[in-house]
């Protein structure tokens, strides 16, 4: 198993120190209805009405006002969702220069770029994007240097865009792909079946309840084994992850006679997932609680049970298995992994044998086996090193990358020397690279071409001392003459859960912010996986609050040594990142001049009732528990709006069919932020139509939303646009 695969909360994605329970808690009242009067300098926003909703929880009263905002059905909540993104659309549509930055982000966006290529039967699969198309489509060629040919097209399902493609997987032979359909970019999904040289789609092989499967097929190319969720409307949504099963489908059978291979669990706080070997004759179950922990089953196709091959506690495994033997990774005894060789004769766990130790320096992200060896992907202080070893673990040699930055592992087939590898950085678009497992050589296999110069740009990387004394590096990106005078419009971005590291990937929309003068700085908080295990231990659970004492640290840090100042800085998060942005407004606003909160977690009291949230529980634990209630209430951004504080202006970021963090999020903190007397700054939200967590995967609606958060920002934090480029303006 390559990655341990676990659907992610980003995006896309929890939880303070009971040291910082002092933290003052808003009494119940706090958030109820203030007055319904809007003060001359404030924007006019739709009436909101609040209601006295109060739920005693663990002895504690805990207001909820907009708690109707939560029923997305609602007419009247459908009517207040349009009103609001009426509203933002309006007045970002009138900030100068946003025609320039939709002119700009045109040139940046609309691109001719490559994947790697899947080889299958001497076939090469992979993805293309176009400068005069919306969407990505996947291409075929009979060997590498064969005629292209387009295999599936999603700009062509729908007059709209709305219909998306998910994950797909071409049969070992290469003649048939397993896809899936996904309306609204959301991640419900349905899996077709199509027939490589004629282009049909199989009328036989659609099977709905798709949203976690990731297909597998067999060397005999007849089938594969998939992940199946109900679609039964009366399972609550909370529930349904605990209705996961594991399946097998026979090509050109009916679906609803497909075998099951692996009941459901029936906790939804858990993931159950498959995997099966490339030559077929070992299948895996992985039963997933969290980031941070899993048991493994396996079984030989055709025997009648699974086995245990580990039960994990506080550990997490993955497998890969070649040539009778498992490769394991693991967590387990090594916060920064390591890898075991283990005989399927003898699987039980006194018998594995460690052969590659645990680096105390760079931590191992993910392990392949490729041409005959393992490809081993490492972070080290967030920035990526590609290892090759023997099957024993013998080094071999560390691939040379272009320069510093994010690089994928290599890609390829098992027993064939040929690999693929991705690379980027802040400034460089990606590269792809082929290489020789076996000899090292390596050359350019294909680049994206932009317009844009990047010997005009610098990153940095700079370490800084979070509140309780921790070390905590940042990557600092801007034009090489930037002046160092503490005013610079500064970006802050950040993530800081899920065991997700930031690494530093090309992002083309900070181009134009760069270009005006402007500092965009990625903080590797912790919750994140840049240093193992402990460092996503100490961003969780009990220990969130370290998440957002290592924001307002990035912040501090970033005025102290004259990079900006508060009222020039803005903070950025999506998904577990809005959690962290809509924490550090409501707790330290005056450090901030701007906040871009998109599609979060801002109701913690309730999120496990909505969407997948059950799922997170052992990210962020459960209000249904006392002790994790009063973690989960001291932070709880949307419980921490004040009546009588003035909050950096903000724009919040939402999508109209978001099936994993529910919209309700943003509805509620909207609302509540909106209503506060106190507040003056632009309140705004803008809601994305037919689209799901991770946004539209039209490149025409990413421009849009792309202009306007940007306006956003340079209106919010004084930023003058000017025909030809922008230029920073002092406030």
């Amino acid at each position: 198993m390559r990655k341990l695969l676990v659907p992610a909360l980003l995006s896309l994605a929890a939880c303070a120190t009971q040291k910082e329970a002092a933290r003052e808690e808003l009494p119940a009242s706090a958030s109820a209805a203030p007055p319904q009067t809007q003060e001359s300098s404030r924007m006019a926003y739709p009436a909101t009405r609040a209601e006295q909703v109060v739920d005693t929880l663990h002895g504690v009263q805990v207001a909820d006002p907009y708690r109707w905002l939560e029923d997305e059905k609602s007419p009247e909540v459908q009517a207040w969702m349009k009103a609001q993104d009426a509203l933002t659309r309006e007045h970002l549509g009138k900030v100068p220069g946003r025609d320039a930055l939709v002119r700009r982000f045109t040139e940046l966006f609309y691109v001719d770029s490559i994947s790697p290529p899947a080889r299958r039967g001497g076939r090469y699969f992979y993805i293309r994007t176009h400068k005069d198309k919306e969407k990505a489509v996947l291409y075929w060629r009979d060997g590498e240097k064969g005629q292209e040919k387009v295999l599936l097209d999603p700009n062509t399902w729908s007059k709209d865009g709305t219909v998306s493609m998910g994950t797909w997987a071409p049969s070992w032979d290469g003649k048939k792909v397993v896809f899936a359909q996904k309306p609204n970019a959301a991640d419900e999904a349905v899996l077709h079946v199509m027939d490589v040289d004629t282009g049909e789609w199989s009328k036989v092989d659609v099977i709905e309840g798709a949203k976690y499967a990731s297909p597998k097929w067999t060397p005999d190319n007849k089938g594969f084994y998939y992940e199946w969720l109900p679609t039964d409307p009366s399972i609550p949504v909370d529930a349904r992850p605990g209705y996961t099963t594991v399946r097998y489908h026979v090509v050109g059978t009916d679906p609803k006679q497909d075998a099951l291979v692996h009941p459901r669990t029936g906790d939804p706080t858990t993931f159950l997932q498959s995997d099966l070997s490339r030559d077929g004759k070992y299948l895996f179950i992985y039963i997933v609680r969290g980031w941070s922990e899993n048991d493994v089953y396996w079984k030989r196709p055709g025997e009648k049970d699974f086995r245990l091959l580990v039960k994990g506690q506080g550990a997490k495994y993955s497998v890969n298995a070649w040539k009778d033997r498992f490769y394991v990774t693991t967590d387990e005894g090594a916060p920064r992994q390591r890898v075991f060789e283990v005989d399927p004769g003898k699987p039980e766990r006194a018998a594995w044998k460690e052969i590659v130790p645990e680096d105390k320096v760079a931590s191992l992200q993910a392990v392949n086996i490729v041409g005959g060896h393992l490809a081993l992907e490492y972070l080290k202080d967030a920035t990526t090193e590609v290892r090759v070893a023997t099957l024993q673990g013998k080094p071999v040699r560390t691939v040379q990358l272009p320069g510093v930055g994010a690089a994928s592992n290599l890609v390829g087939l098992e027993d064939l020397d040929e690999a693929y590898f991705v690379f980027t950085s802040f400034t460089v678009p990606r590269l792809v690279f082929k290489t020789s497992v076996a000899s090292g050589k390596t050359e350019e296999w294909a680049r994206v071409e932009l317009p844009m110069d990047p010997d005009l740009y610098t990153t940095e990387q700079v370490f800084y001392t979070s509140k309780d004394g921790t070390r905590v590096p940042m990557f600092l990106v801007h034009r090489k003459d930037l002046k160092r005078e503490g005013n610079a419009p500064t970006l802050l971005y950040g993530y800081g859960g899920f065991n997700v590291s930031m690494e530093p990937t090309f992002r083309g929309s900070i181009l134009p912010w760069l270009d005006a003068g402007g500092v965009y700085a990625v903080a590797n908080l912790r919750g994140g996986g840049e240093y193992g295990k402990d460092w996503h231990e100490a961003g969780r659970l009990g220990r969130k609050q370290n998440v957002f004492d290592d924001l307002h640290a990035a912040a501090e840090f970033l005025a102290r040594e004259k990079y900006t100042q508060p009222k020039r800085l803005a903070i950025y998060g999506g998904s577990n990142g809005g959690l962290l942005v809509g924490a550090a407004m409501t707790q330290r606003p005056a450090l901030y001049g701007a906040v871009v909160c998109a599609v979060p977690l801002l109701d913690m009291v309730r999120y496990h009732l909505f969407g997948s949230g059950r799922t997170w529980i052992p990210e962020y634990g459960t209000a249904e528990k006392a002790e994790d209630f009063k973690t989960l209430h001291a932070y709880s951004p949307y419980h921490h709006v004040r009546p009588d504080v003035r909050y950096p202006a903000l724009l919040m970021m939402a999508a109209d069919h978001d099936d994993r963090v529910d919209p309700m999020h943003a509805r509620k903190f909207v609302a509540a932020v909106q209503n506060a007397p106190g507040n003056q700054a632009p309140v705004l939200l803008r809601i994305e139509t037919n689209a799901g967590h991770g946004g539209a995967d039209q490149v025409a609606k990413t421009i849009e939303s792309s202009a306007d958060l940007y306006s956003f920002l340079f209106q919010t934090l004084g930023v003058e646009m000017r025909q030809g480029g922008v230029a920073a303006q002092g406030r």
